[in-house]
């Protein structure tokens, strides 16, 4: 039995690594940019970035990169085969049998492949902010949307294991373009990819008058601008981050009508902006919810974690299914 295992969290933008010990402490940890590069074939650049990483961090450690285990937790629908079918945030690895390719590359015949989301999940029901409840929602904001549904306790991965592609809920018909194929889905409007499209659209539009103006024009106010501003009070960015809690809490709430959730966990890479966003979405809530006020109370916590929880659930997927 292995005392640690390498998780990786593929996004859009990033992959995130980290070895972990049993208990959940992490050892070490590297990151790079997510590549979207497909001339060597569907997931040949994901699958040589990850193995650098993967590398890295077991020469870090003094142990073989073959006989770690490793979890990679990767965006969109991964088919229970470990297959990744169809990836709209990361396109270039859509089809891709990444277990496979990283098993060549590394040699070893210990690398699982898992939902970013439903990693996550994991990670917070094992150690973090699901610890101890048995049905909750994960929501990963990150470039776009993920989800992870806990129900009685266990991962609900559906017929095919597409399960919690909650973040291609149609909130606007005929709303924003997706990444998907579709237009107006959950994740253009309150993922961090949302927030920089909300972003745009605002300084456009004359909302964000005093980015605007420290920015230079309109196309330079980025996300991390209004974050950073919304930080320090600045009215017109406060506004716009209430903006994104109030498209939150419409797919909150769309969720506790279909699942009678309870307990939502709010991950992913804009989870270190909840301070800003959480507290407008709970409000938002009370409103949006079908009979709130007939249900036991509803929870939205930001997950024990943050950006982390998808690798050390990957982490935490590669010590289950090598033991």
């Amino acid at each position: 039995m292995t005392d640690v295992a390498i998780g990786v969290d593929v996004g859009g933008t990033k992959a995130l690594a980290l070895i972990v010990a049993r208990d959940g402490r992490v050892l070490g940890e590297v990151r790079a940019q997510t590549p979207h590069d497909h001339s060597d074939g569907a997931g040949a650049a994901t699958a040589k970035v990850l193995t650098e990483l993967i590398k890295e961090l077991c020469d870090r450690q003094g142990v073989r990169s073959g006989d770690v285990p490793v979890g990679i937790g990767l965006p969109g629908m991964m088919r229970r085969d470990g297959r990744l079918a169809f990836a709209p945030n990361l396109q270039t690895a859509s089809g891709a049998d990444l277990g496979a390719l990283l098993g060549q590359s590394l040699t070893s015949s210990i690398v699982f492949c898992e939902n970013d989301a439903n990693c996550a999940a994991l990670a917070e029901h094992e150690w973090g902010a699901g610890r101890g409840i048995d049905d909750f929602v994960m929501v990963t904001l990150g470039t776009g949307i993920g989800g992870g549904v806990v129900a009685d306790g266990k991962l609900v991965r559906g017929r095919s294991g597409f399960a919690g592609e909650i973040g291609h809920m149609v909130v606007v018909a005929r709303g924003a373009a997706c990444h998907c194929g579709g237009h107006g889905c959950w994740e253009r409007y309150a993922s961090g990819g949302g927030l920089h499209r909300l972003t745009r659209e605002a300084a456009i539009a004359g909302r964000l008058p005093t980015l605007v103006t420290e920015c230079g024009n309109a196309a330079s106010v980025r996300a991390e601008d209004v974050t950073a501003a919304a930080a320090r009070g600045l009215d017109e960015a406060v506004m716009l981050m209430k903006e994104v809690g109030w498209w939150l809490a419409l797919g909150l709430a769309n969720l506790a009508a279909i699942l009678d959730c309870g307990h939502f966990v709010i991950g992913g890479g804009l989870s270190s902006a909840s301070e800003l966003v959480l507290p407008s979405a709970r409000e938002y809530l009370v409103d949006l919810v079908e009979g709130y006020s007939a249900r036991p109370a509803i929870t939205v916590t930001s997950s024990m974690f943050g950006p982390r929880s998808g690798a050390m659930g990957a982490a935490l997927v590669a010590f289950e299914r090598h033991s």
